[in-house]
């Protein structure tokens, strides 16, 4: 299948608007318009990686940590990601969007500790999303100004495109020295029939948009208005909470470490007594676990938090229980090449067995 195929059906199960403001998510190298037979997930996209990634032949990487992240000024020999696009192999990273999209990593990590009632540790706060458009056309030519919106990426809502809401009307001007309307003439006050066209346009495609709709439009100065839209609350966010059944801290640790596939964890806080609500954060807690604590949970499993909020937490008395990063990531790998199989059965999925995390108990 070709590979924006695949990338429309990534979005459906971690959309990228779920990704923090701070990330570099999405396709990070490739071409979009190249088949696709054979993808290799992984949690970091290493020299290892690579080499088992070039012998089992596959065209595309699912790394879920971003292989670019701060910005950079040239690719070139011998690094991972120049090797990658010359061997013609794209690379594809979700990071927190999988992070908050249901059935992601903060979910696959909450059935580690049995969560229900389960719901987003931190909600997401209202983000800019999508542009609503609004341009006033002749009744004429209706159809063939949305046609060129809607060929520049316009008027998608979930799995439904061309969709916009008209209205007829009547619109007035007045053109001045100089103007050349296309109705009437300069220097009288023109009545003309209009539709008002309303239609969705994704932020990375507005000005693509836009500049098609005035290549269509037959007025020397089109009307239009830009609305900012944000996403509508929906409860998603960062991390998970719930409720466990009664279960002592010390048993709670051993489902943990033989669900994750570790040996040994990082533990802070008390080891006795049991746990009824319990929290997780994949990867690095950082400031989620002020949220666990003002929610009530007696347990946060996450991979690593900084040394005095261990101790902050130790002293209010929730264990905190660190996997080391990727280690409490990994897991999410086989749910998501379970999920894409069913769902792009045309593309085969591994995943790395030269993964893991880069440190190690000893």
């Amino acid at each position: 299948m070709k590979l924006q195929e695949l990338l429309n059906t990534l979005d459906q199960v971690a959309p990228l608007r779920f990704a923090e403001s701070w990330d570099n998510v999405g396709l990070l190298a490739g071409d979009a318009s190249r088949d696709v037979k054979r993808a290799m997930l992984t949690i970091d996209f290493t020299a290892e990686v690579a080499q088992e990634t070039y012998a089992t032949g596959c065209d595309l990487v699912i790394a879920y940590h971003p292989v670019i992240f701060a910005p950079i000024k040239q690719i070139v020999a011998p690094s991972l990601v120049f090797e990658a696009i010359s061997r013609g192999v794209s690379i594809y990273c979700p990071h927190t969007a999988l992070d908050v999209a249901d059935g992601g990593t903060n979910d696959v990590l909450g059935d580690v500790l049995g969560l229900t009632n389960r719901r987003a540790l931190r909600q997401a706060a209202a983000t800019p999303w999508h542009y609503k458009l609004i341009v006033y056309v002749p009744v004429e030519q209706g159809e063939s100004v949305c046609a060129a919106m809607f060929q520049a990426g316009a008027g998608w809502i979930g799995n439904y495109s061309h969709c916009s809401f008209r209205s007829e009307g009547t619109g007035t001007f007045l053109g001045h020295e100089g103007s050349h309307p296309s109705v009437g003439e300069p220097g009288k006050l023109e009545h003309a029939k209009e539709q008002r066209v309303e239609t969705i346009v994704p932020a990375g495609k507005l000005s693509t948009v836009v500049a098609a709709m005035i290549k269509a439009h037959p007025y020397e100065e089109p009307a239009f208005d830009i609305i900012q839209l944000i996403t509508p609350p929906d409860g998603k966010g960062m991390g998970r909470i719930g409720s466990v059944p009664k279960i002592s801290r010390l048993e709670l640790l051993e489902q943990i470490k033989l669900k994750l596939g570790v040996q040994n964890a990082l533990v802070a806080g008390p080891l006795d007594g049991e746990v009824a609500t319990a929290a997780c954060c994949a990867g690095a807690c950082g400031s989620l676990i002020n949220d666990a604590m003002a929610q009530g949970a007696q347990l946060l499993l996450t991979g690593e938090v900084r040394h005095h909020d261990a101790l902050k937490a130790a002293a209010a008395g929730m264990t905190v229980v660190c996997a080391l990063h990727s280690n409490s990531e990994r897991l999410t790998l086989r749910r998501l090449a379970q999920r894409l199989s069913e769902s792009a059965p045309q593309v085969e999925f591994l995943v790395s067995k030269a993964d893991h995390d880069p440190f190690a108990i000893v």
